[in-house]
């Protein structure tokens, strides 16, 4: 079986493996491709033989991910619209997001 983690980035939460690649929220900071990105926010880990469940985070446990690319995802259009009363506006909105591949579990 293969080795398994739980990471939290971004507010949100990611099941990961060894080659997996995640489209994440944008990080704080600039990077380039090629740079080493490491989640020390583990919730739960899994090697086929154990598992270990954190509270919330499993203390020492890290996942290691190199950095891809950066980019903005597909164009959303917000559009308000009021009846009645001539009201009418069309916004858009891109959102960033990063590119990595998990590397080290």
């Amino acid at each position: 079986m293969a080795k398994i983690a739980i990471i939290e980035t971004g507010g949100k939460q990611y099941v990961v493996m060894n080659d997996t690649q995640l489209y994440i929220e944008k990080l704080e900071g600039a990077h380039k491709a090629g740079d080493i990105i490491t989640f020390d926010k583990v919730l739960l880990t899994d090697d086929g033989a154990a598992t270990t469940v954190g509270a919330p985070y499993i203390a020492g446990a890290k996942v290691v991910a190199e950095f891809i690319e950066e980019g903005r995802e597909k164009k959303v259009r917000v559009i308000r619209y009021r009846p009645k009363s001539r009201s009418f506006k069309k916004n858009g909105h891109k959102q960033p997001y990063n590119k990595v591949r998990i590397t080290t579990l």
